[in-house]
């Protein structure tokens, strides 16, 4: 059988991509069941996000391939820049000081184990 490649993306999630990306290193390579575990452990909020792209991940494989998401194996993952929303906060003597919000967009590629 051919090796398949499932995707999986969030897009516009709020949280900086530098905080994804400490998540994302800990899972890279890793079973999709065995990263769901070691996820669900973690005390970051990335890790909420990221486990939920791989549940996705997993259930595109299931759906729209037929293949068992168990041999799934975590091939590349990645937490990139999205938009930075802009916002103003007030400041001394009349001056305004910026806010940026950031945002990420979180790819998931699982390949099945052979």
């Amino acid at each position: 059988m051919a090796d398949f490649q499932v995707r999986a993306i969030s897009k516009y999630v709020m949280g900086s991509p530098r905080k994804a990306r400490r998540v994302v290193r800990v899972v890279k390579g890793m079973d999709a069941p065995k990263a769901l575990q070691v996820l669900a452990l973690m005390p970051h909020a990335a890790a909420a996000i990221v486990a939920k792209t791989i549940k996705s991940a997993v259930a595109n494989a299931e759906e729209n391939y037929g293949l068992d998401g168990d041999d799934m194996i975590i091939a590349e993952i990645t937490a990139n820049e999205g938009p930075r929303l802009r916002r103003m906060r007030f400041g001394a003597r009349g001056r305004v000081k910026p806010i940026r919000k950031r945002t990420s967009h979180i790819t998931v590629v699982l390949e099945e184990r052979i």
